[in-house]
């Protein structure tokens, strides 16, 4: 018999159609590869979900194929989901230095210790159907990477996130290696799609060192603080080369700024002058014009620390009249209302806040722009293209500029999360599916909460909450005693006792009417008495509050 031909699976459980949780399943004969495994953040629907983390069904069912998870870099929408993944899955995680030292942070938390492989730019990690080797890319954090995937169907390369920027703080993307690729013969491209809208090329991160420089230097005696993204080192160690050039002090807070600091000094990816940091604990020990803060919050989180200082809640630092607040991040779309709430408390307390705009370039995307897409399709040339990293518009306008550029449209799939990518040595096309979606990290509860639940907190979050409590006699069904009559979120009772003494009298009725009929089935006094006083309260105030029923029994 002939030997069958080898097939590549290509399956995103996360990150298409949707901003975060990114997860890319490669699957050859019995192996199985994870690139990246992140998080999603709540949407506002989402009453009470702390985390969104992918559906890990699929690799669930084929947990004896899984071979590894290899990470592009450590942002939290690509090593997020690592510890709930690791709840499952007993298998080596490959990054780089930074992105398994941010890792590690996480892993501590959870208790977790699994096999951890530091790799390098250039290096190769083999398994039996799969070669990856790690190429160096910039992006808005240290020590990110793409991946080159040799496949027994041919080569695969994932961009991972990347920008083109020919001045980095850090490493340069190794665009002589794209190139040689590109010659090799590229199968399959996975490129990400996030700025496809913009065009032209993305700044330099350098740029935004040089209007720290110039903010500084203008602030006289005000004291400086700084709202960034705590895991972009780069961005972290131009505030400090600004403020040691202007002789202040720099001090972080939020637990996960002092994380990521920690980590890339211990690493070596921030290089931090001696003496030039503090605590925060000493900021009292200096004046206005020899301090610089960096804090959390660039979103406006309720429970960031810029958030608890625009509400007066911080222990430790209060907002005057006299601060430069500069919040250094673009809005993540959704969060706009958020920040923008931050914005109007720091200046309802005197503050002056400088937040991204036409004249403030203080924030440069990491993300790359359509021109830099453009290159890496022409150093590459690939057979086929997935876009990834993105909402639906975004691969949709991915797809164009790879069909404008000359690609066959044909060979350019547009794909959803769970749909499976069938690659061989004569054809690529999407062949079924595999359950994928959203599973919600509610407390320590995972996968616990789900749409129900949420629909319920919604109506709980909207119209409140009526519980009907009677007490029954359990042998003859008689009433001891109630009905009583509990709201939550309805009315104030105090101030509607006669709608509480009518609704009363409602279940009231529906009892007598089950006295009446001898009914003794619980179940049926308990769906009339609910439904009873939802046609009452409707008609009564027109609206829906949940609606409980309690039987108490006594003997």
């Amino acid at each position: 018999m002939a030997a069958k031909k080898p097939r590549l699976k290509v399956i995103p459980l996360g990150g298409l159609q949707e901003i975060g949780k990114n997860l890319t399943v490669f699957e050859c004969g019995n192996e199985i590869i994870v690139v990246d495994c992140g998080v999603a953040f709540p949407e506002d629907e989402m009453l009470g979900i702390d985390l969104v983390i992918p559906d890990f069904t699929y690799l669930q069912k084929n947990r004896n194929k899984v071979k590894a998870v290899l990470l592009t870099h450590g942002h939290e929408d690509h090593i997020g989901s690592i510890p709930y993944f690791l709840r499952e899955f007993d298998v080596p995680i490959y990054g780089t230095r930074l992105t398994l030292g941010l890792l590690e942070n996480k892993l501590k938390e959870h208790r977790l210790n699994p096999p951890l492989h530091v790799v390098t730019g250039g290096e190769q990690v083999k398994f039996k159907n799969f070669t990856v080797e790690f190429i160096p890319v910039t992006h808005s954090i240290a020590d990110a990477v793409a991946m080159a995937i040799w496949t027994p169907v041919g080569l695969v390369v994932h961009t991972g996130d990347f920008k083109i920027d020919y001045t980095p703080i850090g490493e340069h993307i190794n665009l002589a290696r794209f190139a040689e690729l590109g010659k090799e013969g590229v199968k399959l491209l996975l490129c990400e799609s996030t700025n496809v809208e913009s065009p032209g090329y993305s700044m330099s991160e350098r740029t935004v060192g040089q209007i720290f420089h110039r903010i500084f230097d203008d602030s006289n005696n005000q004291r400086i603080m700084v709202a960034t993204f705590a895991s972009n080192i780069h961005r972290i160690q131009q505030i400090i080369n600004a403020a040691v050039k202007n002789n202040r002090k720099t001090a972080v807070v939020g637990r996960s700024m002092e994380n990521a600091v920690r980590t890339a000094s211990e690493l070596g990816y921030l290089q931090i002058p001696k003496n030039a940091m503090i605590d925060i604990s000493e900021i009292n020990k200096y004046t206005d014009k020899q301090l610089v803060i960096v804090t959390t919050g660039s979103q406006g989180e309720p429970m960031a620390a810029l958030s608890r200082m625009a509400s007066g809640e911080h222990r430790q630092v209060e907002i005057k009249p006299n601060d430069k607040v500069i919040i250094s991040a673009s809005v993540i779309p959704g969060n706009e209302k958020t920040i923008g709430r931050v914005i109007n408390d720091l200046m309802r307390l005197g503050a002056e806040v400088i937040y991204e705009g036409p004249e403030a370039d203080i924030h440069v995307s990491g993300h790359a722009k359509k021109e830099e897409l453009k290159l890496i399709h022409a150093l590459l040339k690939p057979k086929y293209l997935m876009p990834i990293h993105g909402e639906f518009k975004h691969l949709k306008l991915h797809k164009d500029l790879a069909v404008m550029m000359g690609m066959n449209k044909k060979n350019v799939f547009v794909m959803n999360i769970g749909d499976v990518l069938e690659v061989t040595d004569k054809f690529a096309k999407i062949e079924g599916t595999v359950p994928a979606g959203q599973v919600f990290v509610d407390g320590l509860g995972v996968g616990d909460v789900g749409n129900v639940v949420l629909r319920d907190r919604k109506v709980l979050s909207q119209d409140g909450l009526i519980i009907v409590v009677v007490t029954m006699e359990r042998e003859t069904s008689m009433v001891i005693s109630g009905p009583d009559i509990i709201s939550r979120g309805f009315v104030y009772v105090k101030e509607s006792e006669d709608l509480m003494d009518e609704a009363r009298l409602v279940a009231m009725r529906a009892l007598e009417k089950c006295e009446r009929n001898r009914i003794s089935d619980w179940s049926y006094i308990k769906n009339l008495m609910r439904d009873t006083m939802k046609e009452f309260v409707w008609h009564k105030t027109k609206r829906r509050p949940m609606i409980l029923t309690i039987i108490q029994t006594v003997d």
